[in-house]
């Protein structure tokens, strides 16, 4: 009786048990069918949309962002053009019929290129030559292929956001998918199911900055619907689900010059620039005409690993002699140094192993003999004189040791918003060290040791001294707007907060930097179209190949009626070799000069009686 008990006892506890199991399993069922459908564990997977994905062969037309344009209206981010779109799945109707004889005499392109691209195909793409370019085709030519009504082979319009010859790419920036930042930067979208882990958000550039702005709708998309074979589903047709929206996206109306952006990466590729970058500004108002960084990358494919991505031109370096331009204000300003005062240099300077780059030394020179000669020893001798702290103070008035971007207070839901990513603010002096120590000083004073700059500051600091020495915030955007062409934000000029020089030392400065061009380091740019100053520097690099050093030039043009402020940098280039700077900025210079004439030439039918 007892042993029938427990048998009962048992077989009760197994059947309550596998009831629990049963429960368990419709409420996990009930849980991942109906309940959290779209928001299914922490990442917030649609579950929905995820199994439509896996019956779903889908392009997109559109990505739904806002465009990012130049201050004349062209697009950095994609034009519209009609275009053939293949699907995977066209394959066997096309290999079936004479489809590719009839698609290849629409187009114009070979059939052996039609059979190659469709062989090669396994996931829907846009039909491109031999060298990577878009086919674009007429209305006629579309309307002709989508009168073959093949499954698969569509013409319509479709907007690529990044194309492979497009400029300007470090300072568009890229997207990508990215969960964890999506989730950290937009809380409110991410709980409301507005945004989830398939979301695509700006990862560097213009892009991550205005992020918030360029989202706008929902990207346009054509879909087919597949079997397990990938062949079309019967009663699915094509699916194209195109936003429509009169204000949104907004789009961004940039400063820069799409004219001399391509003209600037014309000449860093044509003079072979490995690392480094270009930055030419408006020489009144600071604002961003074009940014080359160099080496370049592709903006749909990213490798984060090498970070060719990231734009050199915000990136700090040691600046070298160029530096020399904020001692030299320094002891002007402060009446440390006369300009009739002179210096000995012997090429040694007595201690700390300290030379001049020209060993016999310079003699007996002024202040602006030393600057257009870039002289080390009268320049460590200068330093000494105005001290680790005015150092720290000009350095500040100039624009450097801080970012120097343009900052909005307040924008949107956004506090202290900055234009351009990944600005690092450079610096004088390291942590700890001593403002007074004469080792740290003399070279401080030639721009080594601790001294970092970015190229955006440097340039930056040349249009500091052409406005009489008061530094500028470096403006990108010009305004934001919406689709209908209404402004919804526009950005003004703004000084940065520093106090700047005065305007005598600033004129100073101006005919100093010339002399560099006529009688120092920079008489190769004498022969250049318009007349320019500037100031030469040459960096050791302090890593692991101390024969390498990067170069610089900052300057202006043209030297009477200042149009442009430039800084050139050729990174880790060998010692002794040619200066790679100096002669990018005459080609620069050049560049300006014929884009500036052929902007005032009259055009055809407009010319003066």
């Amino acid at each position: 009786m007892q042993l029938e008990k427990r048998m009962k006892r048992r077989q009760f506890l197994v059947l309550m048990g596998m009831t629990f199991i049963w429960i368990g399993l419709i409420a996990r069922l009930w849980w991942i069918q109906i309940a959290a459908t779209h928001r299914f564990t922490k990442r917030n997977i649609d579950l929905v949309k995820s199994a439509v994905k896996q019956r779903q062969q889908s392009i997109v037309l559109h990505s739904g962002r806002g465009d990012i344009r130049d201050r004349n209206g062209y697009a950095f981010t994609g034009e519209e053009h009609r275009a053939l779109i293949l699907f995977p799945l066209a394959r066997g109707s096309l290999e079936g019929t004479n489809g590719l004889s009839r698609l290849s005499a629409i187009v114009g392109q070979p059939v052996q290129r039609l059979a190659e691209v469709m062989e090669n195909a396994k996931a829907p793409l846009l039909l491109r030559n031999e060298e990577g370019k878009l086919v674009v085709l007429s209305q006629r030519q579309a309307d002709e292929v989508n009168a073959l009504a093949i499954p698969g082979v569509v013409a319509l319009a479709v907007t690529e956001r990044y194309r492979p010859d497009e400029v300007a790419k470090h300072v568009i920036g890229f997207i990508n998918q990215n969960p964890a930042l999506v989730q950290s930067l937009y809380p409110d979208e991410w709980a409301s199911g507005k945004m989830n882990a398939d979301s695509t958000i700006g990862a560097s550039g213009l892009e991550r900055s205005f992020d918030r702005f360029l989202q706008g709708v929902e990207p346009s998309v054509l879909s087919y619907y597949v079997d397990g074979q990938g062949n079309p589903m019967r009663g699915l047709d094509i699916r194209y689900s195109k936003q429509d929206n009169e204000y949104y996206p907004l789009s961004l109306t940039t400063t820069l010059d799409v004219d001399i952006q391509r003209r600037m990466e014309k000449i860093a590729d044509e003079a072979g620039l490995q690392q480094g970058s270009i930055v030419v500004l408006d020489a009144q108002t600071a604002d961003v005409r074009a940014i080359v960084s160099r080496p370049t990358y592709d903006q749909t494919k990213v490798n984060l690993a090498t970070e060719n991505w990231k734009n050199r031109a915000v990136k700090q370096l040691p600046p070298g002699s160029i530096f020399k331009t904020v001692v030299a204000a320094a002891a002007l300003a402060e009446g440390i140094v006369s300009p009739t005062e002179r210096f000995t240099c012997t090429g040694e300077y007595g201690k700390y192993h300290f030379s001049c780059w020209k060993k016999d030394g310079h003699g007996s020179v002024t202040i602006e003999e030393a600057y257009s000669q870039s002289c080390n020893i009268a320049f460590a001798q200068i330093a000494n004189r105005v001290g680790g702290e005015k150092l720290e103070e000009y350095a500040r008035r100039l624009g450097l040791s801080e970012q120097v971007g343009h900052v909005t207070a307040h924008l949107f839901k956004l506090d202290g918003f900055r234009q351009i990513d990944g600005e690092q603010r450079g610096a004088i002096f390291a942590p700890g060290v001593s403002r007074r120590d004469e080792g740290v000083l003399i070279q401080t004073a030639i721009g080594q040791r601790d001294v970092r700059v970015t190229p955006l500051q440097a340039a930056n600091m040349v249009v500091a001294i052409l406005r009489g020495g008061q530094p500028m915030q470096v403006r990108l955007v010009e305004e934001i707007a919406y689709r209908n062409g209404q402004a919804f934000h526009r950005f003004p000029l703004q000084t940065l907060p520093a106090e700047g020089i005065d305007f005598v030392t600033a004129s100073k400065l101006r005919k100093m930097m010339r002399k560099v061009v006529t009688d120092g380091t920079g008489q190769a740019l004498a022969g250049a179209s318009w007349e320019v100053a500037g100031k030469s520097g040459t960096a050791q690099t302090g890593g692991e190949n101390p024969a390498q050093n990067h170069l610089w030039f900052i300057g202006y043009a043209p030297y009477e009626q200042p149009q442009f402020a430039l800084c050139i940098v050729s990174e880790n280039q060998p010692s002794g070799g040619r200066n790679q700077a100096i002669e990018m900025f005459r080609r620069a210079v050049d560049e300006l000069a014929g884009q500036t004439a052929q902007s005032l030439r009259p055009r055809a039918g407009n010319s003066p009686e």
